[in-house]
């Protein structure tokens, strides 16, 4: 089902391939003008034209949402450049090194933490200020491991629960001034993070994790960031929603 974001601007962080890039294109598609953000400017930058060539509106801004000076001039430039800002998808990510908690090492655990949890919180507080005037939705990218463990990734899964328990408490803080704030849980997805990482026999053992049999398409779950978005999920807020072929039912 396609939204109408007509008249919408989007932001997208980690939107240069994957679930970011499906995000941002089939925000585009419903309409909004989207800027498109990543620390890659060559996937950033394909991904702007890729939505222009289809008739859309986009920007590249290149940003490490690390830093949280960073994310400030992502926003700023964001209303600079379309004059408003009324929905985020806060997906940039990293998997991080995989290693028993003993063995993790002290770099590793900040930069994950860094990347996927630190520039949620980075996002949330420039985001929101930006959106008080007209209300807004955002859509926080958590995991399945949001909500459950995962051996040797200890600060990926703490990473995700923060992430998780953030944005409920930024529903609760803002929902009454207008802006809507969910989460998502995707199960393992099919995604070139993905297949840099692991090898094909990994990822048939993932794909068997699943009940449903396989693992899940960066577009599932934009279509579910999509619908968070849009006006037809105007009492959902404070959630974490999963795309996970029943991963967490087990």
């Amino acid at each position: 089902m396609a939204y109408d974001f007509s008249g919408k601007v989007a932001l997208v962080t980690g939107a240069g391939s994957g679930i970011g890039e499906a995000c941002a294109l089939t925000l585009a598609g419903g309409g909004a003008k989207v800027i498109v953000s990543d620390i890659d400017a060559q996937g950033g930058e394909r991904v702007t034209q890729a939505i222009r060539d289809n008739g859309g509106e986009a920007s590249f801004i290149q940003t490490d949402v690390s830093d949280a000076q960073a994310v400030e001039k992502l926003v700023q430039g964001t209303v600079e450049t379309y004059a408003q800002l009324d929905m985020a998808v806060n997906n940039a990510g990293i998997g991080g090194e995989s290693n028993l908690i003993g063995d993790y090492s002290i770099e590793g655990w900040h930069k994950v933490i860094d990347v996927n949890l630190n520039s949620v919180f980075y996002g949330l507080h420039y985001q929101i200020p930006a959106m008080l005037e007209r209300g807004g939705a955002i859509v926080n990218i958590a995991s399945i491991l949001g909500v459950v463990g995962f051996a040797q990734s200890s600060a990926y899964v703490t990473a995700k629960h923060g992430v998780v328990g953030l944005t409920k408490n930024a529903a609760l803080e803002y929902s009454k001034q207008g802006v809507r704030v969910n989460v998502v849980g995707p199960g393992f997805i099919k995604t070139p993070l993905l297949d840099a990482n692991l090898d094909d026999e990994t990822q048939t053992m993932l794909a068997g994790m699943h009940p449903i049999g396989r693992m899940g398409k960066a577009q599932e779950v934009a279509n579910l960031v999509a619908f968070l978005c849009s006006d037809d999920a105007s009492f959902m807020t404070g959630g974490y929603y999963t795309v996970d072929g029943a991963y967490t039912a087990q």
